[in-house]
């Protein structure tokens, strides 16, 4: 197995990574693209979060991949399945940032509707890159959002690139798109619109 083949099986691949992969017809965006609003860190007082502020500083997200020989690893191979599964451990296992329980902040990501009635999204994953979770394996836990949307959001679909602001909650779960490390009681969910098109 290439060593990139390895990797995109763990979703360890940024957005900007994954070279060749193809956006949903609906979409401008790849798998892997992130979104990176140049927008100040607090809006009417609400911190703005990016999501290496859900990381804790002293958490290294490849420090399982250490001493793993990559481009020796093979389909069928039992060490590649025990490598594997070390890392998605690992990630599953990752650690949130205490800090921010009980902040209400905002933050933009992709959506992935979790509970729906008819045209309304009543729950989804905020993921941080296109394709998470779908194209993809999930990325670490402290990477995926679980969001109670109240009022219910109508109108969206699978990816699409939305703001939340609410409280969030430090409150692990698992899902069947991955484990997740955080929440939000979201107040307010609006689309993400890219700076360029705003102009």
């Amino acid at each position: 197995m290439h060593k990139r083949q390895f990797i995109s099986l763990l979703g360890a691949l940024p957005a900007w990574a994954l070279a060749g992969s193809a956006a949903a017809p609906s979409s401008n965006y790849k798998v892997g693209d992130k979104l990176t609003p140049a927008a100040p860190v607090l809006v009417n007082g609400i911190r703005q979060l990016k999501w290496d502020d859900l990381i804790p500083k002293n958490w290294d997200p490849y420090a399982a991949y250490r001493g793993l020989d990559l481009a020796k690893m093979r389909d069928g191979d039992p060490r590649t399945r025990e490598a594997m599964d070390k890392v998605r451990e690992a990630w599953n296992n990752a650690p949130v940032v205490d800090d921010l329980n009980g902040n209400t902040v905002r933050i933009p990501g992709f959506m992935i509707p979790m509970d729906t009635n008819k045209d309304e999204v009543l729950a989804f994953l905020l993921v941080p890159y296109f394709g998470a979770c779908i194209h993809t394996p999930p990325p670490p836990a402290n990477q995926i959002i679980d969001v109670k949307a109240k009022p219910a959001v109508r109108g969206s679909r699978m990816m699409d690139t939305v703001w939340v602001t609410g409280k969030l909650s430090t409150v692990r779960s698992d899902s069947p798109f991955g484990t997740v490390g955080y929440r939000i009681a979201a107040q307010h969910v609006e689309p993400y619109v890219k700076e360029a098109e705003r102009k």
